[in-house]
């Protein structure tokens, strides 16, 4: 059995042989100077190109941030003038009533309850221009800023 093992085993090592040769030969191969510099310039760029995109995601987040912010504080300022109307329509409306408790004809109410209504109704024309003049800033001001990140974003990236 041992020369039967013996030949299978040479058999099998003779088979393999060319397969072994080249592994040895494989082995001490040489790779070429031009091949090294092509793998080393390669990995140059590639190390470049993820460098960009590192600092266009960078800007892109600062973009954003700096959007985020913005909007905060105008969400904040819009808030402040609701804020503020509301309280001009209380201090108008007390103001009426106690102009309305003065008067001392039917008349008189209703001449003052004229007056006070043609007032809301300007107060409420000029906010109505005013809001619209300041959505369409936003708007605008939005559009330009969005713009011109886009295009720091995408010339830093492409």
């Amino acid at each position: 059995m041992t020369t039967e093992t013996n030949t299978v085993f040479n058999t099998f090592k003779d088979a393999f042989a060319p397969v072994t040769e080249a592994f040895k030969n494989f082995q001490s191969l040489e790779v070429p100077e031009a091949a090294r510099e092509f793998v080393k310039k390669q990995a140059e760029t590639a190390k470049e190109r993820a460098a960009d995109f590192y600092a266009g995601s960078e800007k892109a987040s600062e973009v954003i941030e700096t959007a985020v912010t913005g909007s905060v504080s105008e969400v904040a300022k819009i808030g402040r003038n609701i804020q503020q109307a509301i309280y001009q329509d209380a201090e108008a409306f007390f103001a009426g009533v106690d102009k309305l408790a003065s008067a001392k004809s039917i008349n008189e109410a209703v001449q003052i309850q004229s007056d006070l209504l043609r007032a809301h109704g300007e107060t409420l024309v000029s906010r109505a221009k005013a809001s619209s003049e300041y959505l369409g800033k936003l708007v605008t001001e939005g559009a330009k800023s969005a713009q011109d990140n886009f295009s720091k974003v995408y010339n830093k990236t492409a």
